[in-house]
């Protein structure tokens, strides 16, 4: 069979299966059953697949009509350019995070803590934007560490880059000038009305806290300012309707020149706040 004619029956089917960008998905997987990137798909289209690369066709549709995540079946997400593995242990990085990249590459900083690094993505993403620094990522989940060291040598940056599994500051000692994060934050009674990508397929300790899904945003506020050097800066991805909640509990702790930034959509998505400082060797070697 050629390429073009299993894209073509392909995206009849996913659009049946409830899945709205089915012609994307359709080609992406087909590309990854031909090991190609996405972006030469059109010139393969008139070839002929073979036994093999139909058979990893079919299954990556199935799987996607089972609504799991493409970049689970690829093994592969692009985030900020860059590209990272994926997992069922890690969330999937999505675009509005590189809101919390932008913010973090704005200004200069040596040494960043990424707490519940998940894949790797910000905290790397973070490290690539600027040679001169160091971070530490930290994660509850062994495999998702894992997952985040593979990612650091795919990129190249294991001499910058080291991670430790901690309960967020339990087991993180030093000062850094740079603390960012992507915690759990979706309310547990917001739960059931994710999508079955996200519901189904991602890991639920990296999606909820339960409850009001604050309580992650307590303790980073509770334990920052001992970790954090005069000056430094915080850095957290918040759901859109969370923002002045958790600038709250940011002033609460004595920290200021809090913000609420907007992602590409223009929804709230990243909390901003520095230590109280002079600002000494805050983004400097």
């Amino acid at each position: 069979m050629r390429a073009q004619e299993a894209l073509r029956r392909a995206v009849p089917l996913l659009r049946e299966a409830g899945i709205e960008d089915g012609s994307r998905d359709a080609r992406v997987l087909l590309a990854h059953a031909l090991g190609i990137g996405h972006d030469r798909l059109t010139l393969k289209l008139q070839d002929e697949m073979t036994g093999p690369q139909e058979a990893l066709y079919d299954a990556a549709l199935q799987a996607r009509i089972a609504r799991q995540p493409v970049a689970q079946i690829t093994g592969r997400r692009l985030f900020w350019g860059l590209s990272f593995r994926v997992t069922r242990d890690t969330l999937d990085p999505r675009p509005e995070t590189e809101t919390l990249v932008a913010e973090a590459v704005s200004q200069p900083f040596v040494k960043m803590l990424d707490l519940g690094t998940g894949t790797g993505c910000i905290l790397l993403s973070c490290l690539k934007g600027m040679p001169m620094a160091r971070g530490l990522g930290t994660d509850i989940s062994e495999p998702a560490l894992l997952v985040a060291v593979g990612n650091t040598r795919d990129l190249g940056l294991e001499a910058r880059a080291r991670f430790r599994r901690s309960d967020w500051f339990a087991d993180v000692a030093g000062s850094y000038d740079l603390i960012v994060s992507n915690p759990p934050y979706i309310a547990a009674d917001e739960m059931p009305g994710l999508a079955p990508e996200v519901r189904e397929w991602e890991p639920h300790l990296a999606l909820t806290p339960g409850g009001d899904g604050l309580e992650p945003y307590r303790i980073i506020a509770r334990g920052a300012g001992a970790r954090l050097l005069p000056g430094g800066r915080l850095l957290v991805e918040i759901g859109p309707t969370q923002g002045p909640a958790v600038a709250d509990l940011f002033r609460a702790a004595g920290l200021e020149q809090i913000r609420i930034l907007p992602d590409m959509d223009g929804r709230d998505r990243v909390v901003a706040a520095v230590k109280p400082g002079a600002g000494e060797g805050c983004g400097s070697a």
